[in-house]
């Protein structure tokens, strides 16, 4: 299996605000090392949904089972998956320990499938430390949450 890196990051100018995503995926390929930049908005989301759809869509973009090294520098998304707390909302019927709905649930629902279909590494690391692709990640993201033609993000809208 092939071996990517993804680096994602997600932002929010005020929370809820508009947000935007970002994930920056690179790989030795075939014809030497090959990278891959990606990022997307909506007009009215959280930080923490644009964190989980950073991931999301840079898993979705892969098109083999691949061998993923992916950093984030959201604690909430390391942990979810980590920590297993996914599985733990699976099981509970996508309800948190403390029997209220799990938040963000209808991007968490796209994760399981992601996961199984590759194998994937979840590593955290501070953000804003200077971390080269993180910062290039934030710069994306903060970009795509500064534009004026944002679509609305309906899983945000709906849960509200």
């Amino acid at each position: 299996m092939k071996t990517v890196t993804i680096h994602t990051d997600g932002s929010c100018l005020g929370n809820p605000g508009p947000g935007g995503w970002a994930a920056v995926l690179a790989c030795e390929g075939a014809n030497g090392p090959a990278r891959r930049e990606m990022s997307g908005g909506f007009a009215r989301t959280t930080n923490n949904r644009m964190e989980i759809l950073a991931v999301l869509e840079a898993l979705g973009a892969l098109k083999e089972p691949c061998i993923v090294e992916l950093y984030t520098d959201s604690q909430y998304v390391a942990k979810a998956i980590k920590d297993r707390w996914i599985a733990g909302w699976l099981r509970n019927n996508w309800l948190t320990s403390a029997k209220k709905p799990v938040k963000n649930q209808d991007l968490w629902k796209r994760m399981p499938p992601l996961l199984s279909r590759h194998e994937v590494h979840f590593h955290w690391l501070k953000g804003h430390a200077g971390h080269e692709e993180n910062e290039r990640c934030d710069e994306l993201a903060r970009a795509q949450a500064s534009r004026k033609d944002l679509p609305e993000d309906a899983g945000f809208l709906e849960g509200m």
